[in-house]
């Protein structure tokens, strides 16, 4: 009898998909309450301060032309921005980082590495940060890489655009 293979495919298929939602709503929920603005990429300059005032020290550079993407795209740049200096800061401290936004005609490429310091921990030893990022890029058709570097640790993630 197919009957209850095909009831049990569907309650896994059903669970599978609420899965999915969940992990899509986790990716895109924001701490942020109701009433103040989602923020973007125009608020990195106000996060990497934050981090300064922190004690991260951070190099910013902006390369390209800047221009404004679609919101949820740039919420998902954002969070990974403030994942990946949270992640300096909290697993290598004394180190220095560097921010780099590329805006390229097909793609848009936020590389954050932090060099010196002491690398207390796993930079997703105990949390979600990595998976987090790269869920958030990957809604959009991207990719991350993120590991060790000559001392320090690097994240690069790439969103492509279509003609934004």
């Amino acid at each position: 009898t197919l009957f209850p293979y095909t009831t049990l495919f569907r309650s896994e298929t059903g669970r599978g998909a609420l899965g999915e939602m969940r992990r899509v709503l986790t990716a895109l929920r924001s701490d942020d309450s109701p009433t103040e603005p989602r923020p973007t990429l125009e608020s990195v300059p106000a996060l990497v301060q934050t981090s300064r005032s922190a004690g991260l020290p951070v190099e910013l550079r902006i390369e390209g032309d800047v221009r404004t993407l679609p919101a949820g795209l740039e919420l998902s740049a954002y969070r990974i921005v403030q994942e990946a200096l949270t992640n300096a800061l909290k697993h290598a401290p004394g180190s220095h980082a560097t921010l780099t936004l590329s805006y390229r005609p097909e793609s848009l490429e936020i590389q954050v590495t932090n060099m010196g310091g002491t690398n207390s921990s796993s930079p997703n030893a105990g949390g979600h940060g990595l998976r987090g990022m790269s869920e958030r890029v990957a809604m959009y058709g991207g990719s991350l890489v993120a590991g060790s570097v000559d001392g320090g640790f690097r994240v690069l993630a790439t969103f492509p655009l279509d003609d934004q």
